[in-house]
């Protein structure tokens, strides 16, 4: 639960920071029932008089349409979102579309590939790509990046933590962890929900008694205080004793000329407990065998992080958000080991 205060002023904040303005014309593509649509979208535009422009369906060509139609400034959104314009003009040819008009996209809602915030100024044409971190359970926001910051912080980390709000990372003890030692992401601040209703419980192991709310997140803090959220700590597998993280891999994976985005989930294994799998979308035209990404994976990354097998799929399961459900990644995984 959060309060309407609360709404209003961190989005007001969220607004000032990325720049809206009251000239924009705001595309919204993610569904009103989540933060992007609803409190970054719909609130964030009435605050600062923007143009609203919403979409009831994500389509990828559409959005183009729209885009060129409609003179869209401002289009944030999951990175799903990115990946899929970017499939598309690859299909269609970037000359199809006329997008010069965008000059403003924020990310964020899942591990930002490097490769895909390079992509989106380079081929998208944006102007400025912010990202940001945040979860339900702090308002939707908690850390962002800033404009004027330099390009290697925007694709590399998702900010610090916006004015009020206290950032740290913590050990299994609830000890902080020093600069560039990973840790559990916890905030603190006006942006920390009121509770789970009716759930007092659950409210009490997300929120201890000093204020501060564990998210759950695997995060590392710079010298300057910008947040690199590692993964989710329920989505890391254990690879003969060393912590492996999904959205590590998957960054690496997507710098792969013919990757257009990737999924990875921890799968039993009878001599090291855990090893990786990689479910891969290829970019359209693209061609790619599983032996050459393993090969690729081992020059880029330790032994123990590279996934042991690969899967080229077509589509990945999504909420309506545009998030990768691991969870059923994992079980898919789980049934084809039972059947071997």
């Amino acid at each position: 639960m959060t309060t309407q205060a609360q709404t209003l002023r961190v989005f007001d904040t969220w607004a000032s920071v990325v720049g809206i303005t009251e000239g924009d014309r705001y595309l919204i593509v993610s569904p009103f029932f989540l933060t992007f649509g609803y409190k970054a979208g719909i609130i964030a535009s009435l605050i600062k008089g923007a143009t609203l422009i919403p979409q009831p369906v994500f389509d990828a060509e559409a959005t183009m349409a729209l885009i060129q139609q409609e003179k869209v400034t401002v289009l944030p959104g999951a990175p799903t979102i990115y990946t899929s314009l970017l499939d598309a003009l690859a299909r269609e040819g970037t000359g199809k579309y006329d997008l010069s008009s965008l000059r403003l996209a924020v990310t964020g809602a899942a591990a930002v590939p490097l490769s895909l915030v390079a992509r989106m100024a380079e081929e998208l044409g944006f102007d400025a790509v912010l990202t940001a971190y945040g979860l339900t359970e702090s308002c939707g926001t908690a850390t962002m990046c800033r404009h004027g910051d330099s390009a290697e912080t925007i694709s590399s980390t998702s900010g610090r933590a916006i004015p009020g709000v206290e950032v740290i990372t913590a050990d299994a003890d609830g000890k902080p962890t020093a600069v560039g030692e990973s840790g559990e992401v916890w905030v603190r601040g006006y942006n920390v929900m009121t509770g789970y209703f009716e759930d007092p419980d659950e409210t009490a192991k997300a929120i201890d008694a000093d204020g501060w709310l564990h998210t759950g997140d695997v995060g590392v803090l710079d010298e300057h205080g910008n947040l690199r959220i590692t993964d989710r700590i329920k989505d890391m597998f254990i690879v003969g004793g060393f912590n492996a993280y999904p959205a590590e891999i998957e960054s690496v994976l997507a710098g792969h000329p013919a990757v257009s985005e990737a999924a990875v989930v921890g799968v039993p294994d009878a001599r090291m407990g855990e090893v990786g799998k990689a479910y891969l979308l290829l970019r359209p035209g693209a061609e790619a065998t599983a032996d050459e990404i393993i090969t690729f994976c081992r020059r880029e990354m330790a032994n123990y992080k590279v996934p042991r097998t690969v899967e080229f799929v077509t589509e990945l399961p999504r909420n309506p958000g545009g998030k990768v459900l691991k969870f059923e990644l994992r079980a898919r995984a789980a049934k084809e080991a039972a059947r071997r």
